[in-house]
């Protein structure tokens, strides 16, 4: 469905503009052109979680490394901001980036785009833990328990990110189903 009703702003900040068009109101963000989620798992089958305190939602949340794309630069891409957020929160750093898929974070409410990506490969460069304005606590765990180790979470009151269990399907299998194996997967169209 399209509509012909004018679009309106209804507000712009430094980092989200609200909008209107018709009887639907939704948040675009100004200084980025999308954001990416990094599955990863290290040579020790280890999976990366980071912890930090989200104030949109007054909760600490655990969730795969991510972050914005296009925010330090019009020419960023998918696969450099992966690899700079993946490296910033945990420390390691990936020989391959595949891009698994894109698609929205929240369709009634933002027009933000994240895409899934697979880092492999992995070396600990550093400690991880975010940039000067973060404060990223590094969970590895082992991927035969990851599922449990959420769970527990969850019931210790932290606020899980449903793209958690998303990203657990996706060590394993590639979005169409197929098997994980060593060669990259097909891009998504």
């Amino acid at each position: 469905m399209t509509t012909t009703d004018t679009t309106e702003t209804l507000y712009q900040g430094q980092y989200l503009r609200l909008k209107r068009q018709g009887h639907w109101e939704y948040a675009e963000r100004c200084n980025a052109s999308g954001a990416v989620i990094v599955v990863a798992l290290t040579p020790e089958n280890k999976l990366l979680f980071v912890e930090q305190y989200r104030i949109p939602i007054a909760a600490r949340s655990i969730e795969m490394p991510a972050g914005l794309v296009g925010d330090l630069s019009d020419n960023d891409t998918i696969e450099a901001a992966a690899r700079r957020e993946l490296l910033e929160e945990t420390g390691w750093q990936a020989t391959h980036i595949d891009l698994l898929m894109t698609g929205p974070t929240s369709s009634g409410l933002s027009n933000e785009m994240i895409a899934f990506v697979r880092a492999r490969g992995l070396t600990r460069i550093d400690a991880g833990g975010g940039d000067e304005s973060e404060n990223i606590t590094v969970h590895e765990v082992p991927l035969a328990d990851a599922p449990r180790w959420l769970a527990g979470k969850m019931a210790e009151g932290y606020s899980m990110d449903p793209k958690l269990w998303a990203g657990l399907w996706m060590i394993a299998r590639n979005p169409d189903g197929s098997a994980l194996n060593d060669s990259p997967p097909t891009q998504p169209p």
